[in-house]
């Protein structure tokens, strides 16, 4: 994801980054170079800081971002789903949108129920098109403080700002109340099964009391402000923390000091969220993929099917009936690792879809992947093969999350 108002800056010093790496991450991440072209390259706030943590600095949705740090892509993934480890995250594009019928604009753009939300409860959503595709996946969180708070991705963010604000306008064309404030804020991800152990000593709030997907803001290790929301791109327990600019390099630095916790770049990123089965947008989803084929139905609010209200609607819910011709699954595979855009094959050689996201699994020590394939072919067990270096290789479907989540929702966690 899930995952701003944007601090400026040159690229800075290019470094070499395993080509494996670079393939695992997505297609839009490139090595920094110098040159002229890099000069529109974004940095976070947190740029100098992962430069002296050893961060290999790539680009990313343009944005300078840490693909690694010192530690190898495995153990880096490993020591999350074992311990904890730090992301920064800060590139994502956090608003609030505020008015008296700021939830009816927002649920104007999205397929979500945003009305039924608890305060400070969240869920994922998705801006969709009049044809039912998919504009990008972000969280929305509706808040105790009279806003609502989203939370949406890097690659996607002109496009998503763009479209806020031209819906904004005809919404209060209409006569409606909402606005749309763009944050200037960090973000920073902690994620892992200590991770609770780590920040509840600086917390100013119970963490037991903050289950998956809900949000509080509060006073982290003495710095007031802070939106701290329980939910990550792990599978893990884990929270975000939303922190003003000037303070973040002072709350890294504080979050590094416990042993417990290391720095994860885009590449333990990447391979965490596939194990836990989500999708990455511009890889899985994009706007030629309706929710009901990217296998997110959950995401559509019971009431917006009825009223069939949200873009698409008029697309999407008969699919929801009448089936779609192709599902989003999940692979596991034998042999050389499988790669966006291989082509999935059915038993007798015949294209049937074609792998969106795929890496070797460091907790299963096997092939994981997901795709699109024909709807006949997508019942868990079914096995299928997958065209590597034009040859064919055996493969099954597979349930996902490939490896078991652990959000915390409080009831025997």
């Amino acid at each position: 994801m899930l995952l701003r108002a944007i601090a400026g800056g040159r690229a800075g010093l290019g470094v070499r980054v395993p080509t494996g790496i670079l393939r695992l991450v997505a297609p839009t991440v490139r090595q920094e170079r110098r040159s002229s072209a890099e000069g529109a390259v974004k940095r976070t706030e947190l740029y100098e800081f992962h430069r002296a943590q050893g961060g290999r600095m790539v680009e990313f949705a343009g944005w300078s971002m840490p693909v690694q740090y010192r530690d190898s892509h495995i153990a880096s993934h490993l020591h999350t789903r074992q311990h904890c480890s730090m992301f920064d995250v800060s590139h994502m594009l956090q608003t609030k949108i505020h008015g008296k019928d700021r939830v009816r604009f927002m649920e104007s753009l999205i397929v979500g129920d945003i009305a039924e939300l608890k305060d400070n409860q969240g869920t994922l959503s998705l801006f969709t098109n009049e044809k039912g595709g998919i504009i990008d996946d972000l969280i929305v969180t509706k808040t105790d403080q009279g806003y609502l708070y989203v939370v949406s991705n890097a690659g996607c963010s002109e496009k998503d700002s763009a479209h806020m604000q031209d819906r904004l306008k005809e919404f209060q064309s209409a006569g409606h109340d909402a606005s749309l404030e763009f944050l200037d804020e960090s973000l920073i991800a902690l994620q892992g099964p200590s991770m609770s152990r780590v920040l509840q000593p600086g917390l100013s709030d119970d963490l037991s009391k903050l289950t998956f997907m809900t949000s509080v803001v509060t006073t982290v290790f003495g710095i007031p402000g802070c939106r701290v929301t329980r939910c990550g791109y792990t599978g893990e327990d884990g929270v975000e923390v939303s922190v003003p600019r000037a303070s973040v390099v002072v709350l890294a630095e504080r979050l590094l000091g416990d042993g417990e916790v290391r720095l994860a770049g885009l590449g333990a990123r990447d391979s965490l969220r596939l194990e836990a089965g989500l999708c990455l947008y511009g890889s899985d989803i994009d706007e030629t993929t309706t929710p009901v084929e990217a296998s997110l139905v959950w995401t559509i609010g019971k009431r917006r099917r009825a009223a069939m209200d949200f873009p698409g609607a008029a697309v999407v819910v008969p699919q929801i009936k009448a089936k779609p011709r192709r599902r989003r699954v999940g692979l596991l595979s034998t042999g050389p690792p499988v790669r966006q855009h291989t082509p999935i094959l059915s038993p007798d050689g015949q294209v049937i879809g074609e792998v969106t996201s795929g890496c070797p699994s460091p907790c299963l020590k096997q092939n994981i992947a997901m795709g699109y394939v024909e709807a006949a072919f997508s019942k868990v067990g079914t096995a299928v093969r997958v065209e590597v270096r034009k040859r064919p290789v055996d493969a099954v479907v597979s349930r996902m999350p490939f490896v078991s989540t652990h959000y915390y929702t409080g009831q025997g966690n």
